[in-house]
């Protein structure tokens, strides 16, 4: 028995729900960044999901673009991120006021 392609979709929701309360809710950056990378991941399900669906392989080349997208986020990031705790040697959001005059 096949998985239907509304299960794929429903399990897309929730993880992109779980990505965004993360993202609203936590104050660390690395788990604000690891909270994107949820919510990417749940539209790379969709898409693989959709081009299943459809018989079309257009879904696994949008995959592959968002994840070369994804690995460069990462990279710039942790990056930024790294270069913040050194200079404050905090990674909470709320404590980095860069920004600010």
């Amino acid at each position: 028995m096949a998985v239907a392609t509304s299960h794929y979709l429903i399990l897309s929701a929730i993880l992109f729900s779980i990505g965004v309360a993360g993202v609203l809710t936590r104050r660390n950056a690395i788990v604000i960044f690891m909270c994107i990378e949820l919510m990417l991941n749940a539209v790379n399900l969709a898409f693989v999901a959709f081009a299943r669906h459809l018989g079309q392989a257009d879904g696994q080349v949008f995959v592959f673009f968002v994840m070369a997208v994804a690995a460069a986020e990462v990279a710039v990031g942790l990056a930024i991120i790294i270069a913040v705790f050194r200079n404050r040697e905090t990674v909470d959001v709320a404590e980095v006021n860069l920004l600010k005059w």
